[in-house]
């Protein structure tokens, strides 16, 4: 591809990863749910389980990102890694009327998300 080709093209590459990393994150808390229902999990256990789902996705995005766009691989998984987290927060805005726990918690998982993404760009 050349540079006037994957200029265009960013757009969708992300929109693209960030739908692979929902299908990843998806099947994964199908996973997770069908576990609780048959083991009846502790609420830690599920915590860390969906902290590890959400690593996991973003480490899958930043290596997709990063084999796709080949240039600055880093800063497309730290990116993606951020519109990620951005999409669950805004998600989670809309489902629960408001930031349902604390700030904390929610600064803690954007930058897990967006590491995540970092080191799978620097892996790819």
């Amino acid at each position: 591809m050349d540079k006037t080709n994957t200029r265009k093209n960013k757009p969708l590459v992300i929109i693209s990863t960030l739908l692979i990393m929902y299908v990843i994150t998806g099947l994964a808390l199908l996973a997770l749910a069908l576990l609780l229902f048959k083991m009846q999990l502790s609420e830690n256990i599920v915590s860390i389980s969906i902290m590890v789902i959400y690593i996991i996705s973003c480490l899958i995005g930043g290596l997709v990102a990063g084999r796709r766009l080949k240039v600055r691989r880093f800063l497309w998984g730290v990116a993606v890694g951020a519109v990620y987290f951005a999409v669950l927060l805004i998600g989670s805005l809309l489902m629960n009327r408001g930031i349902s726990s604390d700030a904390v918690h929610v600064v803690t998982t954007l930058i897990m998300c967006m590491a995540a993404g970092m080191i799978g760009g620097m892996i790819s």
